[in-house]
C-alpha cells in the first residue's frame, strides 16, 4: 500500500529567499582549444583574433581573459571570417551560403558578441518581376573593400557580386560579370575556355578603388571600380590557389595547385601581362601539391617574407601538413602535427608607413594555435597564454586544488619557465593583445591538474578566464619504453631537404597505452603529489627546485593476497629504468609502488601528515608508507565467481562464455521476479487505493514522490570488486571516546571497509612522525542492502562540518574540527545518500537519489556556497552530479534538496564522466576533447570573461533596425545552453553576483573548516577510463533511451525560463 508523509504546506519563503543568495547556475567560459575549427581573421587595428568553427561557433580573442563568444543558430561550418578593421564588427560566411555580421556591443561597462545581421544569399532563379538581382552560386571568397561600407563576393560561377554592409544587401548595378572580363582577353587565350570560380580577392592598400581578381583557371584581373573597366590582365595557365598583393602594389605574387609560385609585375605600362618575372616551384622539381595560400611582406630592413602553406613534394612528404618561410636565402619549413587551416601575420597596416615588418606569424591548426616571433633569429614560437591544447596527449583524468598557496605557486611557475627558457634575444611578446580585462584579480589560485595518456601531468593555472599552462610533469622517464629508438630512427631517415622543423606540442601518440594516467592527488601544503596509471604504478613525488640525480626506491604489493583460482590476463607491468636518473627542477619521484596484478588505478588518496598513501585497483586496495617505504596493508576485495576483473582494460581476451552466461542468468532472473509480481501484487488493488488516497487527502498538501522499486545487485556481478573511493579520516572508530587515524574504502559492489590506522604521533615541534612501522586493523565492514557501488566517503565532525585537509589545522590554516560532538560519515552510492553515526555505524539519515529522481549518482564533492548577500554567511553543501546530466545540492549532514539544475547533456557519457567540481561550488567538464566547459552552482563565486574594447567608429543607429536577437551563450556542438539562473532584472541587466570579479573570493568563516572534495585529499578527480567511472548503466541508458531532446536553437524564451510562473508573468509585463 502506498505510504504518504505529510510535510508543511508550502515552501519557507526565508529559506527559499536565502536559496536564491547562495546557488545559481551559470555556464560561465569554455577553457582551452576551440573543436573542429575552420576559419581564422585578425583585426590588426584592434589586435583581435576570431576563430570560427565546424559547429557554427564564434570565438574571439584579445589580451588574457578578454573573449568573446557567439554561436551561430543554424550551427553550419563557419568557411570564412573577416573583420571590418578598427569597428569591432566580424562579418562570417557560412557553408550553407549565408552572411552574418557580428558586433561588440558595449553594455552596462561590459562588452558582449551579438549577431546585428544576418541575410541569405539567394541560390536559385527569381522570377518575382520586381527584383532585378540575380541568382548566386556558392560564394568562394569574400572582400572587405577599403571603404568599409561594402564587402565584394567572388562566386563560383565567375561573377563578383557586391554587399552593403549597412544592411547586408546585395547593390544593384554593381555586379562584375564574367563576360565583362573575357572582353578584355585575347582571342587565344578566351578561346572558348571558362574562367572558372573567383579563388581569391586581394584590395590595394594605397588606393581601394583597385581590387585584384584570380580565376581559377589562373587569369589575374586588376579591376577598377571608379572606371568600372579591366586595368590590368596576367595572362596565367596554370590552376589557381590563392593571391597576395604587395605593400606598395607593384607586385602580385600567386600559388598554384602544382606547388609553384610566380611573381607578376604590376606597375608595368603595358595593360596585358604576358609573362611572370619570376617563377618557382620550392620543393620541386618532382611533383609537389598545391601552395594553397602565400603571403608577401616586405621589410625594411631588406629582405622580403613569403610565406606560404603546402608545396611539399607528393610522393616523399605528401602527407605533411607545413607552412614554409622564406627570407634572402633563409628557408624554413614548419611542419606540424595537424591540418593548417590558416594563417595570418601581425604587421603594420598604417597608410604612412612604407614596409610591413611583420612582427608574428599566426598558424591555425586543426588541433592548435602557433604564434613565431619573426623580430628574432632562429623565428622561436611565442607560449600563448590561452587557446592550451589540453588534448596535445589525451585526457585521461583530472583534479582540481583550490586556494593554493602563493609559495608553491611560485615554485610551480619557476620549474615550468625552466621548462621552456625563451631565447635571451627575445623580445616578442603575445602578439594579440587588444581589449581590457576589466575582471578584478583573483583573490586566490586555483590548479587545474590533467593526467594524459603519454603518462604527462600538466598543471593549469584555473584562476581566471584565460586557462594558462604552468607545469608539465612527465613520468615516463622512469620507465623503459621504445620510445627513444623509435625517435633515434625516425631522426635519422630525415634528411637535409627539406629543412623540417617540429613545431607545436599536439602530440596525440602515446607510446605505450600503459604510461597512461588514471588518478592524481596533491597535498598543497608539503608540495608532494601522488601519480597512478594504467599499469599499476604508483608513485609518490617531491617538489624540487633544483635539478637533482637520483635513483628511485622500487616496492611491489600484491594485491590478490596468494588467492588461488585467479590468473591475470591483461597487460604487464612497465620495467623501471635503474640506476640514478636525471631528474628536472619541479616534481622528482621518491617512491614507485607497483600493483600486482598491474590492474589500472581506480581510486587513490594522500596524507602526508601522517606519510600514507592508498590506492585501489580492480582486485583490492593497499596502504603503502613511503616515510619508511614499506607497506602497511593489502587487500584483495574479489568476489570468488569475478573472473573478469583479470581481464585487464587493455586486454583483447575475453570470456565469451562468461558474458553468456551472465545474460542468460539476467534474463531468466526477470523472468521469475516477474511471475512473482504478478502473484503476489494486484494492480487493480493498488489503482484503488491511489483513487482513495486522492480522495482522503487535500490537493494543497505536499506529500512525498512515489518511489520506484530498486532490484538489488547480484554479489557475483562482474567487476564488483573495483575499488572506486579511498579516504583517510582522524575519527572515531573504536569506541567514542578515542579517536585516531582511519582508512575509509568503498567499493563497486556497496561495501565499505573501515581500517583503524596505528601511526606513530610526531615529535612536539615537529612534522617527521618516527621511523615506527605503521599497523592496520580493520575495524568496521558496511554492506549496503542494494550493493550499488560506492562513490564517495566523508567524514563529519560533530557540528556536521567536513574534517579538514592534512596540516591545515595544525598549521591554523583552518578551524580545528569538533572532537567532542558525535561524528558521523557520510556515505554515497550511486543509489542513496547516507549518514551514519560513528563509532557505532547506525543510520542516521539518508536520501534515496535514484528512488525518487529515477537517476543514478556519478560525481560527488563538498563545496562551501557563500551567500552574495552577507559577507560572513556561507553553507557547506553536497554537489552531486547524476548519469542524467543532472546537478543536485544537498545541505550537510541534513541531507535535504536545496536546487538541481540540468548541466549537461544525458547523451554526453565521456562529458558526465570527466566532471570535477571545485570546492568553491563551481565545476568543469569536457565538451570536447580539447575544451573544458566551466560552469558555477555559486551566486557569488563566478568566473566569467568581464572584458571591453576600445572601438573608435562613428557607429550608425540606423543598423539597430536590423539587430537579430541577442546570440545565446557559446555551448558548443555537444555542450548545453548556458542559461543563467541567477536573479536578474527583467532588462537583462546583471546581478549584483555577477559584477563582482571573475575569480573565487576568498570565503567567510565558514568556508575556512576547508570542505575536501570526497573523491580524493584535494578535489574531485575523474578517469575516462571505463574501469571505475563509465559503467553498465551509463551504455544501458544511452542504448536504451526514448526521443531525445530536440536541437538548441527550437527552444523558446519561457521554456528557458527557470523562475516561477509568477516571475515569468513578470519579466513578459515588462
Amino acid at each position: 500500500m502506498m505510504k504518504f508523509r505529510f510535510r508543511r504546506q508550502g515552501a519557507d519563503p526565508q529559506r527559499e529567499k536565502l536559496k536564491q543568495e547562495l546557488f545559481a547556475f551559470h555556464k560561465t567560459v569554455e577553457h582551452g582549444f576551440p573543436n573542429q575549427p575552420s576559419a581564422l581573421a585578425f583585426d590588426p587595428e584592434l589586435r583581435i583574433m576570431a576563430i570560427g568553427t565546424r559547429s557554427g561557433a564564434v570565438r574571439i580573442y584579445g589580451a588574457p581573459g578578454v573573449e568573446f563568444t557567439g554561436l551561430h543558430h543554424n550551427a553550419a561550418t563557419v568557411a570564412q571570417m573577416h573583420f571590418l578593421p578598427g569597428q569591432g564588427r566580424l562579418l562570417t560566411l557560412l557553408d550553407d551560403n549565408s552572411l552574418h555580421l557580428w558586433e561588440i556591443v558595449p553594455h552596462n561597462g561590459c562588452a558582449h558578441l551579438e549577431e546585428m545581421l544576418s541575410f541569405q544569399l539567394p541560390s536559385r532563379p527569381v522570377f518575382d518581376g520586381a527584383s532585378t538581382l540575380p541568382s548566386l552560386s556558392r560564394v568562394t571568397v569574400v572582400l572587405l573593400v577599403a571603404d568599409g561600407n561594402r564587402a565584394a563576393l567572388g562566386t563560383e560561377g565567375g561573377s563578383v557580386f557586391f554587399l552593403n554592409m549597412d544592411t547586408l544587401t546585395l547593390l544593384e548595378g554593381q555586379t562584375l560579370a564574367p563576360d565583362e572580363v573575357l572582353r578584355s582577353l585575347p582571342d587565344d587565350y578566351r578561346c572558348g575556355k571558362a574562367l572558372g570560380p573567383v579563388e581569391s580577392l586581394q584590395g590595394h592598400l594605397q588606393d581601394p578603388s583597385k581590387i585584384l581578381i584570380g580565376y581559377s583557371r589562373g587569369l589575374l584581373v586588376i579591376w577598377s571600380q571608379t572606371a568600372h573597366c579591366v586595368e590590368r590582365v596576367f595572362l596565367g595557365n596554370q590552376q589557381l590557389e590563392s593571391l597576395c598583393w604587395e605593400r606598395s602594389g607593384s607586385t602580385v605574387v600567386s600559388s598554384h595547385s602544382d606547388g609553384s609560385y610566380a611573381i607578376w609585375p604590376a606597375d608595368s605600362g603595358s595593360s596585358l601581362v604576358l609573362q611572370p618575372t619570376a617563377a618557382t616551384m620550392p620543393y620541386g622539381p618532382f611533383p609537389c601539391k598545391a601552395i594553397n595560400k602565400i603571403l608577401w611582406r616586405n621589410c625594411e630592413s631588406g629582405g622580403h617574407f613569403i610565406i606560404f602553406s603546402g608545396g611539399m613534394p607528393r610522393a616523399s612528404y605528401g602527407d605533411r601538413h607545413c607552412v614554409s618561410v622564406l627570407q634572402a636565402e633563409t628557408l624554413v619549413t614548419l611542419d606540424f602535427t595537424s591540418r593548417v587551416i590558416d594563417f595570418f601575420t601581425v604587421h603594420s597596416t598604417l597608410l604612412e608607413d612604407e614596409f610591413d615588418d611583420p612582427q608574428a606569424l599566426a598558424v591555425l591548426l586543426e588541433e592548435e594555435l602557433v604564434v613565431l616571433d619573426l623580430q628574432t633569429p632562429g623565428w622561436p614560437a611565442v607560449p600563448a597564454p590561452y587557446l592550451a591544447p589540453l588534448h596535445s596527449s589525451a585526457i585521461t583524468c583530472s583534479a582540481h586544488v583550490a586556494n593554493v598557496p602563493a609559495k608553491l605557486w611560485a615554485r610551480l611557475v619557476s620549474s615550468g619557465e625552466q621548462q621552456s627558457p625563451q631565447p635571451t634575444s627575445s623580445t616578442s611578446s603575445w602578439p594579440i593583445t587588444g581589449g581590457q580585462n576589466l575582471a578584478q584579480e583573483p583573490s586566490q589560485r586555483g590548479l587545474l591538474l590533467t593526467g594524459h595518456e603519454d603518462g604527462t601531468v600538466r598543471f593549469w593555472d584555473a584562476s581566471g578566464v584565460a586557462l594558462r599552462p604552468l607545469y608539465k610533469l612527465s613520468t615516463a622517464a622512469l620507465f623503459q619504453t621504445d620510445c627513444e629508438h623509435a625517435d633515434s630512427l625516425a631522426q635519422a631517415a630525415e634528411d637535409d631537404w627539406p629543412p623540417f622543423r617540429k613545431v607545436g606540442c599536439f602530440d596525440p601518440y602515446s607510446d605505450d597505452p600503459r604510461l597512461g594516467v588514471q588518478k592524481v592527488a596533491l597535498c598543497k601544503y608539503t608540495a608532494r603529489m601522488v601519480v597512478a596509471g594504467t599499469a599499476g604504478q604508483v608513485l609518490v613525488l617531491e617538489l624540487s627546485d633544483v635539478p637533482a640525480e637520483q635513483a628511485v626506491s622500487v616496492a611491489s604489493m600484491d594485491l590478490l593476497q596468494d588467492r588461488e583460482g585467479f590468473t591475470w590476463k591483461g597487460h604487464d607491468q612497465l620495467s623501471p629504468s635503474t640506476g640514478p636518473l636525471p631528474w628536472p627542477a619541479g616534481f622528482q619521484p621518491q617512491v614507485l609502488v607497483q600493483c600486482l596484478p598491474p590492474a589500472a588505478i581506480t581510486a587513490v588518496t594522500l596524507h602526508t601528515e601522517w606519510g600514507l598513501v592508498a590506492f585501489g585497483t580492480s582486485h583490492g586496495f593497499g596502504v603503502f608508507d613511503y616515510q619508511r617505504k614499506s607497506p602497511v596493508l593489502a587487500r584483495c576485495t574479489l568476489h570468488p565467481n569475478d573472473s573478469l576483473a583479470m581481464e585487464g582494460p587493455l586486454s583483447r581476451v575475453k570470456s565469451l562464455k562468461k558474458s553468456l552466461r551472465q545474460s542468460f542468468r539476467r534474463i531468466r532472473k526477470s523472468r521469475v521476479s516477474g511471475k512473482k509480481r504478478a502473484v503476489n501484487a494486484s494492480s487493480k488493488l493498488q489503482e484503488a487505493n491511489a483513487q482513495l488516497a486522492e480522495q482522503a487527502y487535500p490537493h494543497d498538501v505536499e506529500v512525498t514522490p512515489v518511489q520506484r522499486r530498486i532490484e538489488p545487485r547480484s554479489a557475483d556481478d562482474s567487476l564488483s570488486g573495483v575499488v572506486r573511493c579511498l579516504y583517510f579520516a582522524d575519527t572515531f572508530l573504536r569506541d567514542a571516546v578515542h579517536h585516531g587515524p582511519t582508512l575509509w574504502a568503498g567499493t563497486n559492489s556497496g561495501s565499505v571497509f573501515a581500517y583503524a590506522l596505528e601511526v606513530p604521533a610526531a615529535a612536539t615541534g615537529s612534522e617527521k612522525r618516527p621511523e615506527q612501522a605503521v599497523e592496520a586493523v580493520l575495524g568496521k565492514e558496511v554492506q549496503l542492502m542494494h550493493r550499488a557501488p560506492v562513490v564517495a566517503v566523508t567524514v563529519l565532525d560533530g557540528r556536521g562540518r567536513p574534517l579538514p585537509e592534512p596540516y591545515e589545522a595544525s598549521r591554523d590554516l583552518a578551524q580545528a574540527p569538533d572532537m567532542q560532538g558525535g561524528h558521523a560519515v557520510l556515505i554515497a552510492s550511486e543509489e542513496q545518500f547516507k549518514v551514519f553515526t560513528l563509532p557505532k555505524v547506525s543510520a542516521k539519515t539518508k536520501f534515496k537519489l535514484t528512488a525518487h529522481e529515477g537517476c543514478r549518482v556519478r560525481k560527488v564533492a563538498l563545496a562551501t556556497f557563500a551567500s552574495v548577500a552577507c559577507e560572513d554567511y556561507a553553507e557547506t553543501c553536497l554537489a552531486c552530479l547524476t548519469n542524467l546530466g543532472d546537478v543536485h545540492v544537498f545541505s550537510v549532514p541534513g541531507l535535504r534538496p536545496q536546487v538541481h539544475y540540468s548541466c549537461i547533456r544525458k547523451e554526453d557519457i565521456s562529458g558526465i564522466a570527466s566532471c570535477v567540481f571545485t570546492r568553491h561550488g563551481q565545476g568543469f567538464y569536457l565538451i570536447s576533447p580539447s575544451e573544458f566547459e566551466r560552469f558555477s552552482l555559486s551566486a557569488r563565486n563566478i568566473t566569467e570573461p568581464l572584458c571591453s574594447l576600445d572601438i573608435r567608429w562613428p557607429r550608425d543607429t540606423t543598423c539597430d533596425s536590423y539587430r537579430l536577437q541577442e546570440s545565446p551563450k557559446l555551448s558548443q556542438a555537444n555542450g548545453t545552453p548556458g542559461i543563467i539562473l541567477a536573479p536578474r532584472s527583467c532588462d537583462g541587466s546583471p546581478s549584483p553576483a555577477r559584477s563582482k570579479g571573475a575569480g573565487d573570493t576568498l570565503e567567510p568563516s565558514e568556508a575556512t573548516l576547508s570542505p575536501i572534495s570526497m573523491d580524493s585529499a584535494t578535489s574531485a578527480d575523474t578517469t575516462l577510463d571505463t574501469t571505475g567511472d563509465v559503467t553498465m548503466e551509463d551504455v544501458r541508458d544511452f542504448l536504451g533511451r526514448g526521443q531525445t531532446a530536440g536541437p538548441y536553437h527550437h527552444l523558446s524564451l519561457p521554456k528557458l525560463f527557470r523562475g516561477t510562473p509568477e516571475e515569468s508573468a513578470e519579466c513578459g509585463a515588462r
